[in-house]
């Protein structure tokens, strides 16, 4: 039996028994490992009011797999089979075969994956239920991932979860958007093992579904609040992209440090954008002044794009290239200034990889 006590008032988790949790108390604040031959307190001992209550199927599934801590530094990792799940595992994964992952596939893969990574790294068993599977919704898990990481102490998490979830909810255009974005993250990054894992660990997706909500709220006139989240996302992800800029669907930011995207820029669908790409202007110009970006475009890492300049679909950009003119579709520009070296004629959207 494991014990870790806090104050007065601590909570006993027997690993023999993982379904089982009491209510003690001690006036020590100390750590401690019990033999695992003792055994429980009965549950009929306990009062109705410490008996363990779960309200939802997560909570049930809570109880059998949140490890204790001293599981958490004795466990090692697994590689499971499916077919050896426990039930409510296996039972959950049958489910999403159903009805319901027709109308939503992305979730519901989302949730399979996140029940096999915690089976495998029980420690994340914590992070991953707050992160995905207490929540019924991608709106609800994404407002509560950003809202998290780009909460401070003046900004708080709830005050961000309010705004995050109030536009998700309501535009479904973005959710749709949000979702076309993991599939494309999926297909053209070969680091990317699941959707769970670019939903949590990929600023770059993060910095572009907080930028859609900003988008939203510019564009209906709540300017301070737009800069507002876009200048969280510079300070916490460094992706810097102005709330004006209009963004297409499969957008890939790999890595995304140092992306800069200007206010009047335009990215078409299914553009792959790696890290230290500028597309700014040129000083020179107001109002349109910044670049438009076809579909299926490849931008190199440490490209720069500059001006009112067009680069046509299917076009590729070297990395390091400054682009002053335009490019034409189907063509490959590399070089400082960018420079026209070949054509790109078995393009097609769906398979540019970086």
């Amino acid at each position: 039996m494991s014990t870790l006590v806090g104050s007065s008032l601590f909570a006993t988790v027997n690993t023999k028994y993982p379904n089982k949790t009491y209510k003690t108390y001690n006036t020590m604040a100390t750590c401690v490992d019990n033999s695992r031959t003792s055994q429980p307190t009965p549950s009929h001992h306990l009062s109705v009011s410490d008996q363990p209550r779960f309200d939802n199927p997560v909570s049930k599934l809570l109880k059998f797999y949140r490890p204790c801590l001293t599981d958490f530094v004795s466990q090692t990792a697994t590689n499971p089979n499916p077919e050896q799940l426990p039930q409510p595992w296996r039972t959950f994964i049958e489910d999403t075969k159903g009805e319901e992952a027709k109308k939503d596939y992305i979730w519901m893969k989302m949730r399979e994956e996140s029940y096999m990574d915690v089976e495998r790294e029980p420690i994340l068993s914590s992070y991953y239920f707050a992160s995905i599977l207490d929540h019924n919704s991608l709106e609800s898990a994404l407002a509560n991932h950003l809202a998290n990481k780009l909460s401070n102490s003046t900004l708080l998490v709830h005050t961000l979860y309010d705004i995050f979830s109030g536009v998700l909810y309501e535009d479904q255009e973005i959710l749709e958007a949000i979702k076309e974005d993991l599939k494309g993250v999926k297909e053209r990054d070969p680091a990317c093992t699941s959707y769970v894992h670019c939903f949590l660990n990929y600023k770059g997706f993060l910095a572009c579904e907080a930028h859609r909500v900003a988008h939203n709220l510019w564009l209906r006139g709540r300017e301070a609040l737009a800069l507002l989240i876009q200048n969280r996302v510079s300070e916490v992800l460094a992706v810097d992209i102005h709330p004006g800029a209009k963004i297409g669907c499969g957008i890939l930011l790999d890595h995304g440090t140092g992306v800069v995207i200007g206010e009047t820029v335009v990215i078409g669908n299914n553009v792959s954008i790696l890290h230290n790409v500028t597309l700014g202007g040129t000083g020179k110009e107001c109002g349109d002044r910044h670049p438009k970006i076809g579909d299926g475009v490849l931008i190199g890492a440490g490209t720069n794009v500059l001006g009112n300049v067009r680069i046509g679909e299917g076009a590729k950009i070297g990395a390091g290239a400054v682009v002053l003119k335009d490019v034409l579709p189907r063509t490959t520009a590399v070089g400082n200034p960018a420079r026209l070296v070949g054509r790109n004629d078995l393009f097609r959207l769906d398979t540019v990889q970086v």
